[in-house]
């Protein structure tokens, strides 16, 4: 059975197996994405944060006890946005169950949007982009990640297992669905290039402040042999834009 955008999330077992994936020690997710997010949002004292596809929440909660004024966290998945809502009581902010493509944005004074790894289960970025762009304040920014192209383009290196020593390349320039086998399921992703999100971020208005692919940090590894592995390809693809 294959599984589209957040509806994985709804198999418990998915589910579970995703969150002990995501927070195991030197897991890419913490020791490659979410520096990069950080040094890309910059300071967030007293910013109103928009989350897309924001998972359990547990950034927002960071964001907002790091001096975030308020956090809104937009999630496909019941189970999911369940978490969420636990993660952020008592917290400045609020979870809205939807998807990305379907979330009616309000008439909010948004900051920063965010988003991680999440837009690449997207089949139409461009029209996602074109409503962030016009929902954000003035001097507004839009912060996200995605698994990088080099890592989406071909999934058959992933025939020998999760723990990849080799990655293989192939069809790069053939944007469009790829089916990955991950944690005992089929996920469907969609492969684009980084010329494609260049282009779609540029055509609604976005000036493009800051691309990062994610360059491991050995300070951010307590696994040597793991810090050595992560440096043979970027596994994540992340840009800072500006709305001007």
């Amino acid at each position: 059975m294959e599984f589209k955008g957040s509806s994985a999330y709804e198999e418990t077992d998915f589910l579970s197996n995703y969150l002990q994936r995501r927070n195991r020690v030197d897991s890419p997710n913490n020791s490659i994405e979410k520096p990069v997010m950080y040094d890309l949002l910059g300071n967030i004292q007293g910013q109103r944060i928009l989350d897309l596809g924001c998972g359990d929440a547990q950034f927002g909660k960071e964001l907002l006890q790091l001096g975030a004024l308020y956090y809104h966290g937009v999630e496909g998945a019941e189970q999911m946005s369940k978490l969420a809502s636990q993660n952020l009581h008592g917290f400045q902010g609020k979870i809205t169950k939807s998807t990305m493509e379907a979330y009616d944005f309000p008439q909010e004074d948004i900051d920063i949007v965010t988003s991680r790894l999440a837009i690449h289960y997207l089949t139409d970025v461009e029209e996602l982009f074109r409503k962030i762009h016009d929902n954000l304040k003035g001097d507004g920014k839009f912060v996200f990640s995605v698994q990088h192209p080099l890592t989406t383009s071909s999934f058959e290196s992933k025939k020998t297992g999760e723990r990849r020593g080799n990655w293989i390349v192939d069809d790069y320039f053939e944007e469009g669905e790829r089916h990955e086998p991950w944690i005992d399921k089929i996920v469907v992703k969609h492969h684009r290039t980084i010329e494609s999100y260049f282009a779609s971020l540029t055509k609604v208005g976005f000036t493009i402040t800051g691309l990062r692919e994610g360059m491991p940090r050995r300070q951010d590894f307590q696994d040597i042999e793991e810090y050595e592995r992560r440096k043979r390809i970027p596994v994540i693809l992340a840009f800072s834009c500006s709305k001007q």
